[in-house]
């Protein structure tokens, strides 16, 4: 990206390069909400997310491409159009693909001058967007600190830089079930749950060789995930009991074999289908199945946080991933003041409402927050518990995903010992050895 010139196209007729640092420099005061037009002007320049025509500079005519995930393309595109009609005296072409958040990074990274110039992904994928220099620095950083929760601007930050927008606050799993069949106590204990399950003669369903899902093994064993390495390539796990994560990898296998054919691995999207079926009647899945699931199950729908397991005669909480979701701007974008200014319009109060209303996602922003859709939503506050025993997705290793999926599909594997202690060590050691294993 050729900073100089960037800069000037952005700042054009509203200020100088050294009040800018959203392409380089001191973020803190990138883009100020408070910053001066030519007639130092100090009336405030952000409003409801939209901001003064003073900050498109002489871009106008403008193309963009816009990133959204499958389930959110049509909300996304009539978002575009709100935009559009806020800034009627712009025009702007804006093409709004399907582009699934988890493949985002990569896609970018493949060649940034064809991908989309504001993007959705999450938190796990932003050090190494970062690393490539392939996005751009937030503009409306002001705005965005103000506006959202604190965790959010916090993983969304690196080195004292803030990179990206924050979209979500709810980015994890958490258990659904048929309240017809599994009760609110039931569903305090993986064990309960299981019971009520077999008795109905419906599945429990948990993509265990899936490493976002199945890390709750090892994260519930205690080999929790603590960012990186001073290298910033080598996953750093925090002190743990291997005697104790042992027993409880050996109590989640033994749970698995007594409740053989009720516990299967499947892929999370048979949760929704087996709810629909009758064949399942709870899971462990994602807020952003959250509404597929409502579907199926009607007023039958629940949900909670992810239940405890016994372990020696003790209950444990089940430890999950949990993470956020942000709209990034692609550096090498042509119209980078644009680009900045629909990712701060599409992340702001108003869209992350919709977001919540129509999808069922979690909001960042702190009035949404406050707000009824939330706070009545059994979806959302079970996300919100459980992300209080979770492992925060920022600074993932990509070798860490393989080894957990390959530890849970150990654990349910019907030849795998529950008994054999010295095997379930040796299968955490290596686990824990694969996801450190940079080659």
């Amino acid at each position: 990206m050729k900073m100089k010139r960037i800069l000037a196209v952005l700042l054009a007729g509203m200020m100088t390069a050294t009040a800018f640092a959203g392409c380089g420099g001191d973020t803190s005061s990138a883009a100020s909400d408070n910053a001066s037009d030519a007639s130092s002007s100090t009336e405030l320049q952000v409003k409801d997310s939209i901001v003064d025509y003073s900050y498109f500079g002489d871009e106008d005519n403008v193309t963009l491409k816009v990133w959204a995930p499958d389930k959110a393309v049509n909300l996304v595109k009539q978002q575009v159009e709100d935009f559009k009609k806020a800034y009627s005296e712009k025009t702007f072409n804006i093409d709004v693909v399907a582009q699934g958040e988890s493949d985002a990074a990569t896609q970018i990274l493949n060649d940034a001058s064809v991908a989309a110039d504001v993007f959705s992904f999450p938190s796990d994928q932003l050090n190494k967007l970062v690393d490539a220099d392939v996005i751009a620095k937030v503009a409306f950083v002001d705005t965005v600190k103000d506006e959202n929760s604190a965790d959010t601007v916090t993983a969304g930050t690196i080195k004292d830089t803030l990179y990206a927008y924050p979209e979500t606050n709810d980015n994890g799993y958490y258990l659904v079930y048929d309240n017809s069949v599994v009760t609110a106590d039931d569903v305090k204990t993986l064990e309960g749950t299981l019971e009520a399950c077999k008795k109905a003669g419906k599945k429990f369903i948990m993509d265990c060789g899936d490493g976002f899902y199945a890390c709750t093994f090892a994260f519930t064993a205690g080999a929790k995930i603590d960012g990186l390495e001073e290298d910033g390539e080598t996953q750093k796990f925090v002190d743990y009991d291997e005697d104790e994560a042992v027993d409880t990898l050996m109590a989640f296998a033994k749970l698995i074999k007594d409740y053989k054919g009720t516990f299967q691995s499947l892929n999370v999207k048979q949760v929704a289908s087996g709810f629909s079926s009758g064949t399942c009647a709870a899971g462990v899945d994602g807020s952003w199945d959250t509404e597929v699931n409502k579907t199926a199950l009607g007023d039958k729908f629940g949900a909670a946080k992810l239940p405890t397991i016994n372990v020696n005669g003790t209950d444990k909480q089940l430890v999950s991933m949990f993470g956020y979701k942000y709209i990034g701007v692609n550096g090498s974008s042509k119209y980078p003041a644009t680009s900045q200014i629909l990712a701060l319009y599409l992340s702001g109060e108003k869209c992350q409402k919709e977001r919540a209303e129509q999808l069922g996602w979690g909001p960042s922003n702190l009035k949404v927050q406050e707000d009824s859709v939330v706070t009545e939503s059994a979806a959302l506050q079970a996300i919100k518990e459980q992300s209080e025993n979770a492992c925060v997705q920022v600074n993932i290793s990509s070798t860490f995903w393989s080894p957990m999926g390959n530890l849970g599909n150990k654990l349910v594997a019907d030849a795998w010992d529950a008994s054999d202690k010295d095997a379930t060590k040796k299968l955490l050691q290596d686990t824990i050895s694969n996801v450190r294993d940079e080659g």
